[in-house]
């Protein structure tokens, strides 16, 4: 380990520099690589600002439509329904995570919580997102191949062309001359890097927590040093170009490709989720317990009933000086949310435990671990689709009971029975439509900078593991090499 004079480091960067010009191949990777990162960046920026105004402007239509309806019945308005949509985060632009394929709006009713829908695309795995160059695409999957590309032969061809004798009776170590290889490869993730900072620091101008852009960032420079060394290690290894080229495609096609397939499809095998008919089936079931909160008859509300006429001390629903219907359907909403969202939190339990799984296997691949931090820290993670789902069920809940309470204070119980006698009577079973003026402004947001941290601490441990191991396997090969 002696010789390392930073000079001849630096003399070993600026030849390998001066390589790659000279040859066409790697010139043109470079280039080719450069420019589609840049483009990605700008292409997919431009893209996640008009999904954001989109969303925006269609959440305010929502609203404004919703407010705008005539005098109706109550439980009218609770059929019609309302959209939740979620805008872009600042990160997104750079990874679209999950956001791709779970949907981005929500419709919201009475009596049934819808999943998130109007979605890109409906698979999510490494594989599927060939069909989506995003910048994390793009660094995760494609940069790792064009340092291979690059780098290869860094120093396998100085073995093949035997030129390493020469240069180590020079007076150069060997490790000196790995270092200074993987200094011009560190340059070249530099450049890489180039049009993520330029977007992230955008990011920041649009709201995004700087210590979180810094740490996405510094994540994508750790994934790019990992391969890095992956590159130096099997250059090192071997004595022949073809050879190092060879395992370095392989490793590429299992770290990058087959592992990722693998992670999502063990996650599945190991917690597998109930089919959408299976727990419809189920949901029926519980939902029938409950009874039926269009019928103010049902047995299944005498409790509600004898409560009632007992606390306004009157002998039948008629005399109550609130609206029995309106209460049976409040109370039924109550119970049945309660039963839907036991559902819904088993459902995404199952989820996050898929999810969980399959981010372990980052140990064993860096691009999934990269993969599960870049969504992390970009606030595009199943996590974050799970908060917006449970934020609009929250807001779907809100504006249901709203109109229930509308629909027992404004509304008699004798004008509600007689509605359908005539069109006199369907006319006084209707409420002002002021009352609609009840939703409440939605305007998610993603979690904190703290919150997101941690989440990701487990990923940034896999990377750095991978560094270190890397590292150690560079000094034990090198060693070998004298």
């Amino acid at each position: 380990m002696k010789n390392h004079n930073p000079s001849k480091i630096l003399t070993v960067a600026m030849d390998e520099w001066r390589y790659w010009i000279r040859s066409k191949l790697a010139l043109s990777v470079l280039v080719i690589g450069l420019l589609l990162t840049l483009s990605s960046v700008i292409v997919t920026a431009f893209n996640m600002i008009e999904l954001s105004h989109a969303r925006q402007s269609q959440q305010i239509s929502a609203e404004q439509a919703f407010a705008q309806q005539p005098d109706r019945h109550p439980h009218r308005m609770v059929h019609y329904g309302h959209y939740a949509f979620r805008v872009p985060s600042p990160l997104s632009t750079l990874d679209p995570g999950v956001d791709a394929y779970t949907g981005n709006s929500i419709f919201l009713e009475g009596h049934r919580q819808n999943s998130a829908m109007f979605a890109d695309q409906r698979q999510g795995t490494a594989l599927t997102k060939l069909g989506s160059l995003s910048p994390a695409f793009i660094v995760q999957v494609l940069a790792p191949l064009l340092l291979i590309l690059i780098g290869y032969s860094s120093v396998s061809r100085e073995k093949e062309s035997q030129t390493l004798t020469f240069i180590l009776s020079q007076g150069t170590s060997i490790f000196t001359l790995i270092i200074g290889k993987g200094l011009a490869l560190l340059s070249v993730v530099g450049l890489i890097m180039l049009p993520l900072v330029v977007s992230g620091s955008v990011a920041i101008i649009q709201g995004e927590s700087a210590l979180i852009v810094a740490s996405f960032i510094f994540a994508y420079v750790l994934y790019l040093v990992v391969w890095t060394l992956v590159v130096l290690l099997f250059s090192s290894a071997v004595s022949k170009n073809s050879e190092s080229f060879t395992g370095l495609a392989f490793v590429w096609i299992l770290l990058c490709v087959a592992m990722p397939r693998i992670a999502s499809t063990t996650a599945a095998t190991s917690a597998p989720a109930a089919g959408k008919l299976e727990t419809d089936f189920a949901v029926i079931a519980q939902l029938r317990k409950l009874g039926d909160g269009h019928n103010a008859a049902d047995p299944a509300f005498a409790k509600l009933k004898a409560s009632l006429l007992a606390q306004y001390n009157v002998d039948t629903v008629a005399e109550l000086p609130i609206n029995f219907r309106g209460a049976v359907a409040s109370a039924s909403e109550a119970e049945l949310t309660q039963v839907l969202n036991r559902f819904a939190e088993k459902s995404m339990q199952n989820e996050l435990t898929q999810t969980q799984i399959s981010r372990h296997f980052g140990w064993l691949s860096p691009m999934v671990a990269m993969r599960a931090l870049s969504m992390i820290s970009a606030g595009t993670s199943i996590e974050t689709h799970h908060k917006f789902m449970r934020e609009a069920e929250a807001l779907r809940f809100s504006f249901v009971q709203a109109l229930n309470k509308v629909h027992v204070e404004q509304l008699s119980y004798t004008d509600d029975m007689n509605r359908n006698v005539d069109a006199n009577a369907t006319k006084k079973a209707r409420v002002s439509a002021q009352n609609w003026q009840i939703l409440q402004n939605f305007n998610f947001t993603i979690d904190d900078a703290s919150t997101r941290l941690n989440r990701s601490f487990s990923a940034f441990l896999q990377l750095l593991v991978w560094i270190a191991a890397l590292s150690v396997l560079i000094r034990f090969v090198g060693r070998r090499a004298l």
